[in-house]
C-alpha cells in the first residue's frame, strides 16, 4: 500500500475509533501521531537517496538491502524465517525503514551485532537494531590491510579511496572497540564513550520515530549553554588556536579543518596531484585540476577520482572521512576523532609542514 494510503487508512481507524470506544480512539490517535512523525523523520522518506537510489535497477542489491530496505533488514535480522546476520536476496525499492523494522520480535532480542572490522559486540540492548546500520562499511583494518607491503610515500595504482559509508555514529561511539577509524601503530585510543546512564542509548538521546536529538536533557546538565555544539567536559586547546571557551564541536572541527590543509598539501607534493574533497559526491576526493584549492562541479565526477594515492594519504584521508561521516561525533566520542585527527596530521607531518606544537592530543 502507497504510504498515502496507509495514513488514510490510519487516520479513518482514527475516526472509527473515536465512535467505538475513547481508549481505542486514544490508542489510534497515538499511532496516527507516531506514523506522522516516522513518514517526517530520515527513516520514513522514501523519496531520499537511501531509498530511491536503486530505483533505476527495480531492487536493492543484497550487499546494500539490511540498511536501504525494510524488507532486506528484516531478511537481516531473519524475522522472515531465514537465517539470521545474512541478507539472502534483493530487497524492494522505495521500502523505507518502518515499523516491522523495530518491532518484532526478532529486533526485540537482538543485542549482538557484528562491525566491518570483526568485533562483535554483545550487551547492545536497546540500542542494536541502531548499530545494525549506523556502523560504516569499512575499518581501520581494512585500510591498514589495503596497504601492506606499499612504501608509506609510495604512489600505487592499486590503491583507492577506502570510504568509511555514512552514518557511522555507532563506529565513533565504540571508538577502539571497533577500530572503525584508523589506529596508527604504537598508538592508544579511547574505547566506548561512557555517558552517564540516563543518556547512554541511541533512543534515550534520539527520539525513536522523529530521531531528533532531544536537546533539553543535554542543556539541563550542561548549565550555561544554548547549544549542544557548546558543550565540552575538557578545557584544553586541542587545535591550537589559542581559544578553549568555545565547544568540543569547535575543537573538533578546527583539527578537521588543519588535516585538511594537509592532505591538500601532501597530494601536491608527494602526490605531484593537487587532491580536493566534495562532500555528497562519490568518491568524494578528486584532482584539483586547476589548483584553486576547490573542486567544482566539473571537477566532482568518477572519470576525475583521485588516483595518486600513497598509503600515508589514503590513512589520513580515511580518518578525515569517518569525522565528516559523523556530524555528532562531538557527541558521540569527541576524545576519540580528536586523537584520530591529532595523529593523522603528526603522521603527514613527517612529509608537509604542519605546526604541531600548539597542539593537543586528549
Amino acid at each position: 500500500m502507497p504510504l498515502s494510503g496507509k495514513l488514510h487508512l490510519i487516520s479513518a481507524m482514527a475516526a472509527f475509533a473515536t465512535i467505538a470506544s475513547p481508549m481505542v480512539a486514544q490508542e489510534s490517535s497515538e499511532l496516527s501521531r507516531l506514523a506522522e512523525a516516522w513518514l517526517a523523520s530520515p527513516h520514513g522518506d522514501y523519496r531520499s537517496l537511501s531509498f530511491s537510489y536503486w530505483n533505476k535497477d527495480g531492487e536493492v542489491p543484497v550487499a546494500c538491502a539490511a540498511c536501504h530496505s525494510q524488507p532486506g533488514f528484516i531478511d537481516w535480522l531473519g524475522a522472515d524465517g531465514s537465517a539470521p546476520g545474512m541478507v539472502d536476496h534483493a530487497a524492494a525499492i522505495n521500502a523505507p525503514i518502518g515499523c516491522a523494522s523495530c518491532h518484532t520480535s526478532a529486533a526485540h532480542a537482538l543485542d549482538s551485532v557484528p562491525f566491518p572490522s570483526g568485533v562483535t559486540l554483545d550487551g547492545l540492548g536497546p540500542s542494536a537494531v541502531c548499530t545494525v546500520c549506523h556502523q560504516g562499511r569499512q575499518s581501520g583494518d581494512m585500510v591498514l590491510a589495503a596497504t601492506k607491503g606499499v612504501g608509506d610515500d609510495t604512489v600505487s595504482p592499486d590503491l583507492t579511496f577506502l570510504n568509511v559509508h555514512y552514518g557511522v555514529a555507532a563506529a565513533v561511539l565504540h571508538g577502539a572497540d571497533v577500530r572503525g577509524g584508523f589506529h596508527y601503530p604504537g598508538k592508544s585510543y579511547v574505547g566506548r564513550f561512557a555517558h552517564v546512564p540516563s543518556a547512554n542509548t541511541c533512543v534515550t538521546c534520539h527520539d525513536a520515530h522523529t530521531t531528533a536529538v532531544a536537546t533539553d536533557g543535554c542543556l539541563s546538565c550542561h548549565r550555561g549553554v544554548k547549544d549542544i555544539r557548546e558543550i565540552r567536559t575538557r578545557h584544553q586547546d586541542f587545535d591550537g588556536d589559542g581559544n578553549n571557551a568555545a565547544g568540543i564541536h569547535a575543537e573538533i572541527t578546527g583539527l578537521h579543518g588543519q588535516l585538511y590543509a594537509a592532505i591538500q598539501a601532501y597530494g601536491a607534493a608527494v602526490g605531484n596531484a593537487p587532491i580536493g574533497y566534495a562532500d555528497g559526491t562519490f568518491p568524494y576526493f578528486f584532482n584539483d585540476t586547476d589548483g584553486d584549492g576547490q573542486i567544482s562541479s566539473e571537477e566532482a565526477v568518477f572519470p576525475n577520482r583521485y588516483q595518486s594515492w600513497t598509503p600515508r594519504l589514503l590513512k589520513a584521508a580515511y580518518n578525515y572521512q569517518v569525522v565528516q561521516k559523523d556530524p555528532g561525533g562531538y557527541v558521540h566520542n569527541p576524545s576519540y576523532l580528536l586523537q584520530l585527527l591529532y595523529d593523522s596530521l603528526e603522521n603527514l607531518s613527517e612529509r608537509v609542514d604542519v605546526e604541531m606544537s600548539p597542539l593537543r592530543r586528549p
